[in-house]
């Protein structure tokens, strides 16, 4: 599943007309960067939530056959259901078996196809190193599991995999997916792993603006 469906609040005004995984980085929508990995990475099936100017998210996407994919689509109507509302909301189209969720305004080189989760955990989180705009971090990790409190802290990086039963039964309402993996870590429940390759949080303008320059050098136009 991509998250898709927020406003885009610090992005504006690049926001106030445009869905923020359609703005451009690297000459190429970011949404682009992920539906492409996660095809090079084996996913057949993709799920998408929607809220803020959907309808040209999915004209743009479709069906997913330009990339392989069959794209499904969760629309959350006038107001987006924040995270763990939307996985909630989705849960149908997601069906019973464990899934990956990805934030869909962060710009990553995660090898997607390593997504896995171990027996006897609700949920598996990729942590990286923190950013200048989040230096406390989120959550630690004890071995292969991860921590609330003790030892270093790392930066949630928006990429996880969670087993439908960590979201059933939630109301169909805006609900924030923090408390609820902090349930699952104080239970011994949720396991993690620290990637410490590329990732960044496409927040803000300067930040997309970043990111477009890096991808032009990589990736010059032909």
């Amino acid at each position: 599943m991509i998250l898709a469906a927020g406003r885009g609040e610090r992005m504006r005004p690049l926001t106030d007309d445009c869905p923020k995984p359609l703005l451009h980085a690297g000459e190429r929508p970011l949404i682009d960067w992920h539906l492409e990995a996660l095809a090079r990475a084996g996913f057949a099936r993709v799920v998408i939530n929607t809220a803020w100017r959907g309808e040209k998210l999915r004209a743009y996407v479709g069906d997913g056959r330009a990339w392989a994919l069959d794209v499904r689509w969760s629309d959350e109507g006038e107001q987006a259901l924040e995270t763990a509302g939307g996985i909630a909301h989705a849960l149908p189209l997601l069906g019973p078996r464990p899934f990956a969720v990805i934030n869909g305004d962060v710009h990553t080189d995660y090898p997607f196809e390593h997504l896995a989760l171990p027996d006897g955990h609700l949920a598996h989180l990729v942590l990286v190193d923190n950013p200048a705009q989040h230096p406390e971090g989120d959550f630690a990790l004890d071995g292969a599991r991860v921590a609330t409190a003790t030892g270093r802290r790392l930066t949630f990086s928006g990429i996880g995999v969670y087993r439908p039963t960590l979201f059933s039964g939630l109301p169909t309402r805006p609900l924030r997916l923090a408390p609820i993996l902090r349930r699952a870590i104080a239970a011994g429940l949720v396991s993690g792993a620290h990637y410490r390759g590329t990732w960044r949080d496409i927040g803000t303008p300067e930040r997309l603006r970043e990111l477009d320059a890096q991808l032009r050098r990589l990736h010059p136009p032909r």
